[in-house]
């Protein structure tokens, strides 16, 4: 499978933002703003904007380890949470922390290169 495949398949968590729609689980509204990962499907890719999707994933997913360790250790000794409470509190800090990140550094690094191939003579 092509990476603009799965660069693109990351919009189907949008759907997730059905159930808070649906439900009164309003935080998963969020998921909606994975559909701007659709776009990978109509986007001309080069060398550099694969790498700089993979230079913001990576960053992503450091940033999210260092979250989910940080927060779960803050929430178990300052917070006086359980350990099991702890560490579900810890991933998800850490899984929205990633997003994020990613989704910054994405959003840093691709829109410049866009433009470097929009105004490319070849």
């Amino acid at each position: 499978m092509k990476r603009r495949a799965l660069y693109g398949l990351l919009g189907l968590l949008s759907l997730l933002g059905f159930v808070g729609g649906f439900t009164q689980e309003r935080g998963f509204l969020a998921f909606f703003a994975f559909a701007v990962d659709f776009s990978h499907f109509f986007q001309r890719k080069d060398e550099m904007v694969v790498d700089y999707m993979n230079r913001s994933a990576a960053l992503g997913f450091y940033w999210g380890m260092a979250a989910t360790g940080i927060t779960a250790a803050g929430t178990f000794f300052l917070g006086g949470q359980g350990g099991y409470e702890a560490l579900v509190t810890g991933l998800a800090a850490g899984w929205a922390v990633a997003v994020v990140v990613h989704a910054l550094a994405e959003l840093f690094y691709v829109p410049r290169e866009r433009w470097g191939l929009a105004h490319d003579p070849e």
